[in-house]
């Protein structure tokens, strides 16, 4: 199973002990499953990570960094897609698009919108729990 995590996800599972960070440490060891992003979603990650309102030491964002780079399958996208709800998380859609991502798990309503743009699945973590988690 290919899956794209949204960023607010990420940040959620970073930030907080809750049902988010069940979901990226369920994503980490799971053999049968592919954690996919671009270059580009990365950068986003990492940058998000580094805002000084989540006030994270730079030891902790440097062991995500790592952390990111050792679980993500990089993949590259030529696909372009208009998302004009929100143009900056449309690289999140080229991704499911390029990579044939079965699921997508946002946390970001502006997304209800995209389902009929991509075959992935567009999924809460709550969603994604109660499907695959069990």
């Amino acid at each position: 199973m290919k899956i794209i995590v949204d960023t607010n996800i990420l940040v959620s599972a970073i930030i907080r002990n809750n049902l988010p960070e069940d979901l990226i440490l369920w994503l980490v060891e799971q053999t049968a499953v592919e954690w996919i992003a671009t270059e580009a979603i990365v950068k986003e990650y990492i940058e998000v990570l580094q805002r000084k309102k989540f006030n994270l030491p730079a030891e902790i964002i440097e062991q995500w960094h790592y952390l990111l780079l050792d679980k993500i399958q990089l993949i590259t996208t030529d696909v372009q897609v208009d998302f004009p709800r929100d143009r900056k998380d449309a690289k999140f859609l080229e991704c499911a698009l390029a990579s044939k991502a079965d699921v997508f798990v946002t946390g970001d309503k502006d997304f209800s919108e995209a389902q009929t743009l991509v075959a992935t699945r567009i999924m809460t973590v709550a969603q994604f729990k109660a499907i695959f988690m069990i």
